[in-house]
């Protein structure tokens, strides 16, 4: 069989990623999109696009019906799932075979053996596959602490719980399997211990239809925040041979126990003492599969085509070559929950020397229905301490104007001592997540700019005009307040200089200060009401600070507002006007993004006011609840 054209069941990175390879081998590509997607970049980037109307996924990625239609409506011959969505729904992938189009992906029966965690487990025990052994959460005992409940359906980090102590089992179960129900129509959660300071080890194989597997190396994808992975590398640094060997031997065993065929990756958790144990199997292409095809030199797209097309793979695969590190670049803040941001992205430009898959380009929204990531960067170089030193140089040197993102721990992370020594484990942003969002560039120098490029309209003219009127006689300084990161700063400067700084020159978008003897450039860019200072020194957001506040911005003391847009997917239990509150007690849980988070009570006191309730839609801002402080005695 022989493809000509390929939709791509999908929307953003992935779909943009899959399109490039389908250009390069000369296919004619096909994008789906929902509403809010539909001047998005994948939208942009294929040959015919088909609505599907609507805006939760439910309506739209999640329609398979539609999926199949629009790709025999615009004359595809094969689907290609990505990743999320449809790619691990065994019975999309009948439907598409069924209307005579080419899956691109692993035979339903393969999906369908290990979309359920528990019956995979099963069928990984019977291959000699090592597992941990499951916990009955009705039977846990104080020494099966700590637990891990998970999803039995899906994965993403969704449905999934630590329980550290025994009262809070029954509340973690019902919260788990809530959340799995919604996420994935499942609400079947199971329990396993919980290993502290493990590594998530995966290997990525490949298999044909005429009996070859591949195992394609390993990938340490330790660096997670709610069980969702940030950093990824290949190869997974320090396994011993006979543990990298032994892995490899498990991941070929669980995909030959499938009779799997197409790219798919099987995950393990690594013990502190080098100890093995399967996880789960993703019986479709992963987010982190750009560092396994930098250091295999491959393009896993195009292997999953010619599989599709039923080309054999080579016995053996190519010599690995050289480290990756992958860096996922979300809008979210780190340092207020990982709290996702809407908004529009007005600048993504990263320097040369790294790989960037992104599905966004300047000027594009970034919405509240989808995963917030923006981008994936890879660097990949002969020595894994290289690699690590050139991601972070890029990371640090992009410009990324319009939303709060994690850019900087990306940064932070990459420079930690534990992460240069490979000494990473899953717990690695409990124990540092305070000190890498705290660690914030000073934005003096930034703000100094800032108010330098705003005193400068015409960038051709004299910088002595440009700095308003002056004379050699120093006068009263200048002074301009902004806000960064939501802190205030004052910055008075002299038209001529200020004490350890001269000011080389000055335009509205670039300003190139002596700084203590050293020459520093900064870059400066307005949007709106904001302006983004870019250097090596660091990147800021400066707001401007008016000289008379509006007396409108006041909101009542105790008002809970909606900290982005989202639906309200629970209320707790028994909440009503007049009932009492602790500091900290779980009021509501908004859903936004793909993530769940809940809404604290700020103080102890009584509830006097509910404007939420399940199901509803609320616009960031919304007051969602007042609660009433105690008075002290």
């Amino acid at each position: 069989m022989t493809i000509t054209s390929l939709l791509v069941a999908n929307r953003g990175e992935i779909a943009v990623r899959i399109f490039r390879t389908a250009r390069a081998l000369g296919l004619a590509t096909v994008a789906v999109h929902s509403d809010p997607d539909a001047d998005a970049l994948h939208v942009r980037e294929a040959d015919a696009a088909v609505r599907l109307p609507g805006a939760a996924p439910a309506d739209t990625y999640l329609r398979g019906d539609l999926i199949i239609g629009a790709a025999l409506a615009a004359g595809a011959d094969a689907v290609h799932p990505g990743y999320g969505f449809l790619s691990e729904n065994a019975d999309f992938a009948r439907q598409v075979r069924a209307a005579g189009l080419t899956w691109v992906g692993p035979p339903p029966e393969a999906i369908e053996a290990m979309a359920s965690k528990t019956r995979a487990k099963e069928l990984m025990r019977a291959a000699g596959v090592p597992l941990l052994d499951p916990v009955d959460p009705a039977g846990a005992t104080p020494a099966d602490l700590p637990l891990l409940l998970k999803a039995a359906a899906g994965g993403g980090g969704r449905g999934m719980r630590v329980v550290r102590d025994l009262d809070s089992l029954k509340e973690s179960l019902d919260a788990a399997s809530a959340e799995a129900l919604s996420a994935f129509g499942d609400g079947e959660v199971f329990a396993e211990p919980y290993v502290e300071r493990g590594r998530h080890v995966e290997v990525q194989v490949l298999a044909d239809a005429h009996g070859t597997v591949w195992a394609l190396g390993t990938r340490d994808c330790s660096l997670q925040r709610r069980h969702q992975k940030v950093i990824e590398e290949a190869p997974a640094p320090g396994l011993p041979a006979a543990l990298r060997d032994a892995l490899h031997t498990a991941a070929v065993a669980a995909a030959r126990a499938v009779s799997y065929r197409g790219a798919g990756t099987v995950e393990f958790l690594v013990t502190e003492d080098g100890r093995p144990y399967f996880l789960e199997m993703n019986t479709r292409l992963q987010v982190e599969h750009p560092v396994t095809e930098a250091v295999f030199g491959l393009d896993l797209v195009a292997l999953q085509l010619r599989v599709a097309e039923g080309t054999a793979l080579p016995v053996t695969p190519p010599e690995p070559s050289g480290h990756a590190v992958e860096a996922r670049l979300y809008a979210e803040d780190p340092a207020r929950d990982w709290r996702p941001q809407t908004g529009v992205l007005h600048t993504l430009d990263f320097p040369a020397g790294v790989r960037v898959d992104t599905g966004f380009s300047a000027g594009d929204q970034v919405g509240v229905h989808y995963d917030p990531m923006l981008a994936k960067v890879v660097a990949h170089a002969p020595t894994r301490a290289e690699a690590v030193r050139i991601l972070a140089h890029a990371l640090a040197g992009a410009r990324i104007h319009g939303l709060t993102t994690n850019r900087e721990l990306l940064v932070g992370s990459l420079r930690h001592p534990d992460f240069a020594s490979g000494s990473v484990d899953t717990g690695f942003y409990d124990r540092h997540l305070a000190a890498l969002t705290e660690e914030t560039p000073d934005p003096a120098l930034a703000a100094l700019a800032a108010a330098l490029a705003e005193a400068a309209p015409e960038a051709d003219a004299p910088l002595a005009s440009r700095l308003g009127g002056w004379r050699n006689l120093r006068s009263r300084p200048h002074t301009r307040r902004y806000t960064a990161a939501g802190t205030e700063h004052e910055v008075q400067y002299h038209p001529v200089n200020r004490p350890g700084v001269r000011v080389l020159a000055a335009t509205p978008t670039l300003v190139t200060l002596e700084v203590d003897g050293v020459r520093r450039v900064f870059h400066v860019k307005r949007e709106s009401n904001t302006l983004y200072v870019d250097s090596v020194l660091g990147a800021h957001a400066l707001v401007p600070v008016p000289r008379f506040p509006d007396p409108q911005d006041r909101t009542e003391p105790g008002s809970l507002l909606a900290p982005m847009p989202g639906t309200v997917v629970r209320v707790a239990e028994g909440l009503a006007p007049g009932t009492a509150v602790t500091a900290g007690q779980p009021l509501l849980w908004l859903e936004a993004m793909k993530m769940e988070h809940r809404i604290l009570a700020p103080a102890s006191g009584t509830l006097t006011a509910l404007h939420a309730a399940t199901g509803q839609q609320v616009e960031f801002g919304a007051l969602l609840a007042v609660v009433q402080e105690e008075t002290p005695r």
